[in-house]
């Protein structure tokens, strides 16, 4: 199913873009004349949420860290036999939230493995997505991206669409990847935003907006501390599900309002004996 279109005709939206701590999406309607695609669905922003480790703050909050860690690969030596060896894989990591569910709505990485020329773009969307078409992506520049939010024609020959294959699906989403090329990492670093599209089981194009501010201050710097990513990503989801209990409470306290004022029902008069 071809959608490459969908990149320049009115897919992005504004975007408030979160690290740890929950953002929210704006809206826009489509432009004039072409279909609307359907966005990923807003979050909303939960109460206190604490802000990203140092080392995350680049003047405004940027919702791209850092990731290392060391993990055991296999290769084949000269004799075709196994040989293991540890190499540090890092990952230049953006995630979006929905601050009531928890839910990641989108995230995309950047993954480099030591010693590896080569880097890919991972990207992972909620499941419900058709998986042949695959992902579209496109990185927008400065100006494109801001023409985008502004609901304003692009023009699509501007644009270098991506494909991206689906590798794996798990109970948090579905991860497409493809190789990074270093043009394709050169115009993240000085780019505005990266689009992305899917098909939805109904064949229809749902827009993820994923802002790249940050991205290259992220790249190029050292990664964050794991052990502080992972607190802080534990105290957001722990005010998540605070503010789920909240929600659910106010939704029994108006149920038993409604109930408690609601007038008694009519009494049938006694039946004729």
């Amino acid at each position: 199913m071809a959608y490459a279109g969908w990149l320049g005709r009115g897919a992005a939206c504004a975007v408030i873009s979160l690290g740890f701590a929950v953002g929210a999406q704006a809206q826009q309607p489509p432009a004039k004349g072409a279909p609307p695609a359907k966005q990923a669905a807003p979050a909303a922003p939960a109460k206190g949420a604490p802000a990203a480790p140092q080392g995350e703050q680049q003047g405004s909050q940027s919702a791209w860290v850092k990731l290392c860690e060391a993990a055991e690969l296999v290769r084949k030596d000269k004799d075709g036999k196994d040989v293991k060896e540890q190499k540090n894989i890092c990952l230049t990591h953006h995630e979006r939230l929905d601050g009531n569910t928890g839910m990641v709505l989108v995230s995309a990485a950047i993954r480099t493995v030591e010693g590896m020329d080569k880097q890919h773009l991972m990207v992972m969307v909620p499941l419900g997505m058709a998986i042949p078409p695959g992902l579209k992506a496109a990185v927008y520049s400065k100006d494109l991206w801001e023409k985008a939010q502004k609901n304003e024609k692009i023009d699509e020959k501007l644009l270098k669409p991506i494909d991206l294959k689906y590798s794996l699906c798990h109970p948090a989403g579905c991860t497409a990847e493809v190789e990074a090329p270093k043009d394709l990492v050169d115009s993240m670093k000085t780019g505005g935003g990266l689009m992305v599209l899917a098909i939805n089981a109904a064949a229809q194009p749902i827009a993820f907006p994923v802002p790249l501010d940050g991205f290259n201050t992220a790249n190029s710097g050292p990664p964050v501390d794991n052990q502080a990513y992972a607190q802080a990503r534990g105290q957001l989801m722990q005010q998540i599900r605070q503010r789920q209990a909240e929600l659910m409470k106010q939704y029994q306290e108006q149920q038993q309002k409604q109930a408690a004022g609601a007038p008694p029902a009519a009494q049938q008069p006694p039946a004729k004996k």
